[in-house]
């Protein structure tokens, strides 16, 4: 078959663009190499949404980061997201740090950067009793926000996906080679042809766009080690906590989550291998020193429940690449997506349609669907509607995950929607059972047995997060 556009990688940016190109008549795919979406960067970040005012003033980051933190809004109510805009904060500790202060209000004024306004140390000590003793001012943006991360990603898959667009998984891209009127992409599953391709591949996008340019580019996976705190942490900060930034990024902030954590991240360490995600005890130990420079009594040791790392794919020019390869037609990169990339995503996946838009006018659908309904939380409910609602179907008075309280029923939702589990890790990003205090100590066995039932496998099928990542040994035959 060909396609019209095939889209390289369904995190936040490839499904973000899937859901903006699923709203003309095209035929569409997208390609991911793991099981389930939101398996790369998207799944291992800090869950910020950034109001702007760190990047480089006229940089394509600066514009897209803006835009998408003014798009988040309508986009957290039309697909049911969880967001909040709880404010950020960014300290300086010392007096010789407030000139550096003053230089970032003028960049967030510069990238247009609405409500921004400095603090004395009195005013920032007011809003945030917890912040170090030693908090000369701050700089407060009270449209940034936090927001799922995991449910955004899976909510622009899933509303794409509603709107005919394909999604193939376990499905690596090898080769991609050019014909005369379409590009030929041989994957370990079969082999696609596409008038378009997309280039949303995360650490992995250099590697595709130096297979069909001779202008070739590097990206540099750049690792982050985060915390994660206990419930009884959650309120210790209300705003998202800043370091002044320096070349590396943004420092080690602490933010409360919309689920009721908070976290702690993240480092920011260089390397060459696109896989490596472990945490290292130098990582962890760098975080822990580093956050209690701007906020105090967190005991992170005493009070994480886990930790884990992400990938950051760093450009040269630490800027967005957004753009049809100038040597390569009808292949349109998205490349260096780093931070501020989940807040700049929903602006990013306009941006790709309007290339492809200006250049095949394709015909807008007269049937699009705009929105889409998460999956019913029953501890949103009043008491009688949540027992009314056991009362009809009492799979959602079964608590499977005692941790964050979930129930049988938005675990079997988590199977059966569109682009449903198909994972211990897919049901935890959809549902967060398994991401309480006990880390899936508890529930895994019985999530497993509802996978099991649900999609009709044996347990030896189940898996971790795809791959090998098996948890049930198949037995010995004697």
């Amino acid at each position: 078959m060909l396609y019209d556009v095939v889209i390289i990688g369904a995190g936040v940016s490839g499904c973000a663009i899937a859901r903006e190109l699923s709203k003309y008549k095209l035929n569409i795919c997208v390609l991911e190499k793991e099981e389930d979406v939101c398996c790369g960067t998207s799944k291992a970040n800090s869950a910020i949404i950034h109001a702007g005012f760190d990047a480089k003033p006229g940089s394509l980051m600066a514009k897209l980061n803006v835009l998408g933190n003014e798009m988040m809004d309508d986009l957290s109510e039309d697909l049911d997201i969880p967001f909040k805009r709880n404010g950020s904060m960014v300290v300086c500790i010392n007096k010789v740090g407030l000139k550096g202060l003053q230089e970032l209000y003028e960049r967030g004024i510069a990238n247009k950067v609405k409500k921004l306004k400095l603090l004395s140390r009195d005013e920032a000590l007011k809003l945030e009793p917890n912040l170090s003793d030693n908090v000369e001012g701050a700089l407060l943006a009270p449209t940034g926000g936090i927001v799922c991360p995991f449910i955004l990603n899976i909510a622009m898959a899933e509303n794409a996906y509603e709107n005919e667009v394909s999604f193939y998984f376990n499905t690596k891209v090898l080769k991609i080679s050019k014909c005369e009127d379409f590009y030929q992409i041989i994957t370990n599953n079969g082999d696609y042809r596409a008038k378009y391709i997309v280039n949303a591949a995360g650490v992995y996008a250099d590697v595709f766009h130096n297979m069909v340019s001779e202008n070739k580019i590097h990206i540099t996976p750049r690792r982050g080690d985060y915390c994660l705190l206990d419930k009884e942490m959650g309120h210790h900060v209300t705003h998202t906590i800043f370091q002044l930034p320096t070349k590396y990024g943004k420092g080690v902030l602490v933010s409360p989550t919309v689920h009721g954590n908070l976290i702690v991240g993240p480092t920011a360490i260089d390397i060459e291998d696109k896989e490596s995600t472990a945490t290292t005890m130098e990582g962890i130990n760098e975080l822990i020193h580093k956050s209690e420079i701007s906020v105090k009594n967190l005991q992170v040791s005493k009070n994480v429940i886990t930790s884990f790392a992400g990938l950051r794919a760093c450009e040269a020019n630490h800027d967005f690449i957004i753009r049809e390869v100038p040597d390569a037609p009808c292949f349109i990169d998205c490349v260096g997506i780093e931070s501020p990339g989940l807040t700049a995503s929903p602006a990013i996946g306009v941006m790709v349609r309007e290339i492809l838009v200006s250049k095949e006018h394709p015909v807008l659908k007269d049937n699009w669907k705009s929105k889409r309904k998460g999956i019913l939380n029953p501890n949103n409910l009043s008491i009688n509607e949540r027992n009314k609602l056991i009362k009809n179907n009492p799979s959602y008075g079964n608590i499977v995950c005692r941790c964050e309280s979930v129930s049988e029923g938005e675990i079997l939702d988590a199977i059966n929607r569109p682009l449903g589990a198909r994972s211990l890790d897919g049901v935890k990003r959809r549902t967060r059972a398994g991401m309480g205090r006990c880390q899936a100590g508890f529930c895994s066995p019985k999530v497993m047995e509802i996978i099991s039932r649900e999609l009709d496998i044996p347990m030896e099928e189940i898996t971790k997060c795809g791959g090998k990542s098996h948890i049930v040994l198949e037995k010995t035959k004697k």
